[in-house]
């Protein structure tokens, strides 16, 4: 008979069945196309639904499949309550969220607030006049005497953050395209508008959310200028985890949000001490966080359009400074290393050539040991690289276009431009999912929205669903992990490798058994030895069983290990 603290403990796992859970992230654009417009739709999805519960999917992250002008691939949202038509239409919506319910797994919807697209109707009305009812929904103001900005904010796409509207003379806010305006937060008309538009989705059986850029949403009501004293000097400062955040996000919860519902908030430059907040029950903001810091280890500087090669004891140290600070506040973390506005990590982190098999077991093992919700970005499961770009005219990303203009202008040459915009281009990871190695990877039949990596017929679903070796079965078998063993969820977490200039090692540790992560991110050979504490009291006499590796022959788990190129274990010990 379990005790009262057992069944208290078993009541909080089941409401928070998220902890033990895998959320897969399609980009519909590039997902499967059924009609061969060369464009992925709903329908695509739907086919390959099997394919997802076969790899151990709970949680389906669907971006956004609204009407759009698609300026910013959809989130640039012009109805947020009907279905774009190149994506196909509300009755496949309904299909798709019954048929993945039916298989066990729960559909997770994009919601993008802290702006809207300017062809929406709101805008549409709010740029009529000034006294428009609909003015107070977008965020106005007078130029400056000479007529310029308002403030010297910039946006995250490149040039001033403000568009001036000729037909009111006023300029409104945009901290993205000049095409997606920045929506008033502090008007509660608005905050209601958005309140039931998530309603709309959840009433047809949305059991999830991720929140767009949503630490965002409130502005310092003063818009002052940025003098530059907290670099970059770009306005972030003003609006980011901004006065009024926490107070939307828990009248947001009270409102949308259900006791089986699961969020997730994508925070743009956030503190720790911010997500603590976001994601901590008691908070009751959200389930998780996203957060970027560990990606920005190869911006130096922090400026993402200049290169360099990444920082491998800055990335374990932010890796673990998020781990250890979570789970001491109470906070939860969305894992990733991909998405769908970052670069290939295997590209960008390891061997995309000889190793690429190993590097995408290694990449997996390495972040499917820590805690938090494990996020697989469409193609990761089975190892797929950036493409290669031949030139400017291929790429279709906004960012990277301004971008590549933008860096000229700043004195570049046009392959010195390129060369940068072929390793930070959202686009690396937005090509599309290669099914099989017919033609254009079993995506279309028709001429895709963006090239088909030329690696195609290697690297494919088709060649490795059989085969027990494959990147696909090594992310299957960690998925199923997370499911069977505590420590995974509930395990403390402590980090081995000592600043190991080649190695990434931690442990996961509870009561009763330990699981043990030991990570060669390096081409060469290295050598590890645990720290005399961990191994005198969790490797002499204890037993362990290797639960995940990306060789044919694992080593013995002893103090001292020789790891191959790449090289990456996971054992249990109990």
């Amino acid at each position: 008979m379990f005790s009262g603290r057992d069944q208290a403990v078993n009541e909080v796992k089941k409401q928070e069945w998220w902890r033990r859970s895998t959320v897969y992230q399609v980009y519909p654009k590039s997902f499967k196309d059924t009609t061969g417009s060369g464009q992925g739709d709903i329908r695509g999805l739907l086919e390959k639904l099997d394919y997802l519960q076969d790899l151990g999917i709970d949680i389906i992250w669907l971006q956004p499949v609204y009407v759009s002008p698609q300026n910013d691939n959809g989130y640039d949202v012009a109805d947020y309550c009907e279905i774009d038509p190149q994506f196909g239409t509300m009755e496949d919506f309904d299909e798709l969220a019954a048929e993945a319910r039916r298989r066990g797994m729960r559909l997770m919807l994009d919601i993008v607030v802290n702006h809207s697209s300017t062809e929406h109707r709101w805008f549409q009305e709010a740029k009529k006049s000034k006294d428009n009812p609909f003015r107070d929904y977008y965020i106005w103001k007078d130029p400056k005497p000479d007529g310029s900005a308002p403030n010297n904010w910039q946006s995250k796409f490149g040039g001033s953050a403000w568009q001036y509207d000729e037909g009111t003379g006023q300029y409104f806010l945009t901290l993205f395209d000049k095409t997606q305006a920045d929506l008033n937060w502090e008007n509660p008309k608005v905050r209601e508008e958005v309140y039931q538009l998530m309603n709309f989705w959840a009433n047809k059986g949305v059991s999830g959310f991720r929140m767009d850029v949503i630490n965002l949403i409130s502005k310092d009501q003063r818009f002052p200028e940025d003098d530059g004293s907290v670099p970059p000097g770009d306005g972030r400062k003003y609006y980011t985890d901004g006065p009024r955040v926490h107070e939307y996000l828990k009248e947001m919860n009270r409102r949308v949000f259900g006791p089986d519902t699961v969020t997730v908030g994508e925070m743009s430059s956030t503190t720790m001490e911010h997500c603590i907040r976001y994601s901590n029950p008691k908070e009751q903001e959200f389930s998780m966080t996203f957060n970027f810091h560990h990606l920005k280890v190869d911006y130096p500087g922090g400026r993402k359009w200049e290169l360099m090669p990444y920082d491998f004891e800055q990335l374990k140290a932010l890796l673990s400074h998020w781990q250890i600070g979570m789970q001491q506040g109470g906070g939860w973390n969305a894992l990733f290393l991909n998405n769908h506005d970052q670069p290939r990590a295997l590209s960008r982190f390891a061997d995309d050539g000889e190793y690429r098999t190993e590097c995408a077991k290694m990449l997996a093992t390495t972040l499917h040991g820590l805690q938090g919700t494990p996020y697989v970005f469409q193609g990761e499961e089975i190892g797929m690289p950036n493409p290669h770009w031949n030139d400017i005219g291929e790429l279709r990303d906004i960012e990277s276009r301004n971008m590549y203009v933008i860096l000229q202008e700043q004195g570049k040459t046009p392959e010195e431009a390129l060369d940068i915009i072929r390793e930070r281009s959202r686009d690396n990871s937005r090509t599309p999912m290669q099914w099989d190695d017919g033609p254009q990877a079993g995506f279309t039949t028709g001429t895709p929205w963006i090239k088909v990596d030329e690696r195609y017929r290697e690297i494919n679903v088709k060649n490795q669903l059989n085969d027990p070796d494959s990147v696909y079965s090594h992310y299957k078998k960690l998925i199923a992990l997370r499911k069977e063993i505590d420590v995974l969820t509930d395990g403390r977490y402590e980090r081995l490798d000592e600043g190991h200039p080649q190695v990434f090692a931690y442990a996961r540790i509870s009561d009763g058994e330990t699981v043990a992560v030991v990570s060669n991110f390096s081409d060469s050979e290295a050598v590890f030895e645990f720290p005399e504490a961990f191994a005198a009291k969790l490797l002499e006499g204890g037993s362990s069983e290797l639960l995940a590796g990306n060789t044919k022959e694992a080593p013995e788990l002893k103090a001292r290990i020789e790891l191959s190129p790449y090289a990456s274990y996971m054992w249990i010990i109990r």
